[in-house]
Order: C-alpha cells, then structure tokens, then sequence
C-alpha cells in the first residue's frame, strides 16, 4: 500500500510539476491520541521555567497549562500534569488515554537537558501525542543564545 501510494505521488509531480526534482521521501509513523504542549522559556527574573497543558489546536483556546521552575523533580512533574483541567482526558475518557509516566518522563528529561544546556532559552513540543503505549514528540522548536 506505501508502495502505491508513492507511485501515484510520483506520478502526480510527473504530470503537474514536470520540472520538480525529488530526492527522496520520509515516512514518519502515523500518531495518535491525547495532544498535549510541554514548552521551556527563560525567565529574566527567575530563570528557566517549563510548562505543561492540553495542546495541538486547542492551546491557545483552552489556556489550560501549569508551570515549574527548573529543576523538576518528579512530585513537580506529577503535579503539572494533574494541575491542568484536561486531566481527566490523559486519565482516561471515551476510550482514550494518556501515560503519565511517560509524560513525567518526558517532563524531567526535558528539565535535565536545560540544566545541562542552559544556552536553551526557548522550547515548544506541540503536538507531544500520548496514549496509553507512550509519548511521541510530533513537532518541536528549540531556540537557543548567542
């Protein structure tokens, strides 16, 4: 079925953009489940801050976020994510369901490497899918100092 699917891609670009040249193609794996944002910013006042909330579309809509200072330990990853109202969705709701372990992982890991590159002055991951098989970072933007 990829196969296919790229043959038609190909044969698409031949009849309507004759002139393109394609090197090749990535194949990512499809994602699904609960999306949620994990962002990092540094604070003039008070340093580096991490924030955890419900993502995707819905983030600027819903505001739903918590935030730590940095470093995390886990009962402050496990709070950030039980702070936010979307909770119950990564708990489960209607046959879906987040891993909070593996979001508290991802919580903590992202806090230990701002500790140990501290040039990192802004991050988003959004969309981060979690299910009940784990967490998968979709998109992510880190920016760094000078």
């Amino acid at each position: 079925e990829v196969i296919r699917a790229f043959d038609r891609m190909m044969e698409n670009f031949k009849n309507f953009k004759p002139k393109i040249r394609i090197d090749g193609v990535i194949l990512e794996k499809m994602l699904y489940g609960v999306e949620v944002i994990i962002g990092a910013t540094k604070d003039s006042q008070f340093g580096h801050v991490l924030m955890f909330g419900i993502g995707g579309i819905f983030v600027e809509l819903l505001k739903d976020t918590s935030f730590r200072l940095i470093p995390l330990e886990p009962d402050d990853a496990q709070e950030m994510i039980e702070e936010v109202r979307g909770y119950p969705l990564l708990e489960g709701y209607r046959g879906k369901r987040g891993n909070i372990e593996s979001l508290k992982s991802l919580l903590l890991g992202i806090s230990n490497l701002i500790i140990h590159y501290p040039e990192i002055i802004e991050m988003d991951l959004n969309p981060v899918f979690t299910s009940s098989s784990g967490s998968a970072v979709a998109d992510a933007r880190i920016m760094v100092s000078e």
